[in-house]
């Protein structure tokens, strides 16, 4: 007996009873689906936030201050540490030269945030003030709407000079031209010498609401600090690009008077969009392999849904066995023909699951991009091929009881069952 006909047995049983056999099968489609869509938008995520990033340039080097390990805070601290009010004030725009001047770097910025009451002639606003190096421009992506950005000589002279957000400008001025006129920030009179085009926000960013300012300026006659919160640095060569890392984080232990052996003591780091990557991936990747587990729950209860049913059909089917066996089936005949059952019914689920699971992922999709979200539509092949490999393994696995329960019965007793 060849596959073909235990496949037309199955079908035909499957005749028989359409109605059950589809609401058998049904946990294996919720639980596949399941699986392509967490897999799907864990890629859209991924692909999403890489897209955030890169707005300000993939050729980028990030260097932060960091918390220090004095002893009682460790280095996976440094974070939680920084938002409950330990401020690191080693960073400095002399920093940021120096590391300017590395032979790999081809332009950077210092940078700054604060958050001002902003008032114009015509209206005032709650805005968040980036204060940035007059060399912002060679580094960062964004483009001058109206007027010029502000030059390293102004910001080295604290002149009170400001760039306006394209969401700000319209806020605080309205049909108005800004560039010119007068805006006042913490009860200081600024002057506007121009604004951004619409960019749209980046992660919790909203850089169209923001206002920008000479660094120095923001530094000393805003916050009165004289310490940074980064500095962005544009690389020249990719392929230096770890010595250059190495290169920054020796300058700074140089600057700072870290001992060069004793990494966890800096109050810096370093990152780049590969490190970005790499803890995207590895942040997503946790989170898929936690909701697919999920999955998988739901995968092993229809499992034990499909045995039930199964189950159940051998009961029901006990003369049908033993007539098969009284006219010479055999006990591995039986048990694949209700195994081949099990099998069609996962594998109707899988592939099932598999198309419910593409078209939500899709839907899913363009729902984002409709919102304005720049989101990939991704469906990676081992998803496909992991689901597939669920459910006939599931069949296999759940149907492999009932099937030798059908193979194991005596056909004199299956008999006289009808």
């Amino acid at each position: 007996m060849n596959i073909r006909h235990y496949i037309s047995l199955a079908l035909t049983t499957f005749r028989r009873n359409v109605l059950r056999t589809m609401l058998t099968g049904l946990g294996i489609v919720i639980s596949i689906a399941s699986v392509i869509i967490v897999i799907s938008s864990a890629q859209g995520v991924k692909g999403f936030l890489i897209g955030q990033f890169e707005q300000f340039g993939s050729n980028l080097i990030q260097t932060e201050p960091r918390v220090p390990n004095t002893g009682s805070i460790h280095s996976g601290q440094s974070q939680e540490a920084m938002a409950l009010g330990t401020v690191i004030t080693t960073l400095t725009i002399n920093d940021m030269k120096a590391i300017r001047r590395l032979p790999n770097i081809a332009h950077n910025y210092a940078a700054v945030m604060g958050q001002v009451v902003a008032t114009s002639p015509y209206d005032k606003k709650t805005v968040m003030l980036y204060g940035v190096s007059g060399t912002y421009l060679e580094v960062d992506n964004g483009k001058i709407d109206k007027g010029r950005f502000f030059t390293e000589a102004e910001d080295d002279s604290l002149t009170r000079l400001v760039v306006l957000g394209a969401g700000v400008a319209d806020k605080l001025y309205g049909d108005q031209n800004p560039v010119g006129q007068a805006i006042k920030l913490k009860n200081k009179n600024f002057t506007v010498i121009g604004t951004f085009k619409p960019r749209g926000a980046v992660l919790f960013f909203n850089l169209d609401d923001a206002i920008y300012v000479p660094v120095q300026t923001l530094q000393k006659q805003i916050l009165g600090i004289n310490y940074l919160h980064g500095i962005t640095s544009k690389y020249k060569d990719k392929a230096k690009l770890r010595s250059t890392v190495a290169d920054i984080e020796e300058l700074l232990r140089d600057r700072h008077n870290i001992e060069r052996d004793s990494p966890d003591k800096d109050d810096f780091t370093v990152q780049t969009m590969d490190d970005v990557t790499t803890t995207l991936d590895t942040v997503i990747g946790g989170f898929t392999i936690l909701l697919v587990a999920l999955a998988a729950i739901s995968l092993i209860v229809g499992g034990v849904g499909i045995m039930n049913i199964m189950y159940v059909s051998v009961l029901e089917r006990t003369f049908e066995i033993g007539l098969r066996k009284a006219v010479g089936a055999t006990r591995r005949q039986i048990l694949r023909q209700f195994l081949m059952e099990a099998v069609l019914i996962t594998l109707w689920g899988g592939v099932t699951g598999i198309v419910a699971g593409v078209s939500v992922a899709y839907l899913i999709s363009l729902a984002a991009n409709f919102l304005g979200y720049v989101w990939e539509f991704v469906v990676p092949l081992y998803s496909v091929v992991l689901a597939v490999g669920f459910s006939v393994a599931c069949g296999l696995i759940f149907g492999l009881y009932p099937a030798r329960r059908a193979a194991q019965l005596d056909p004199i007793e299956a008999l006289r069952q009808e």
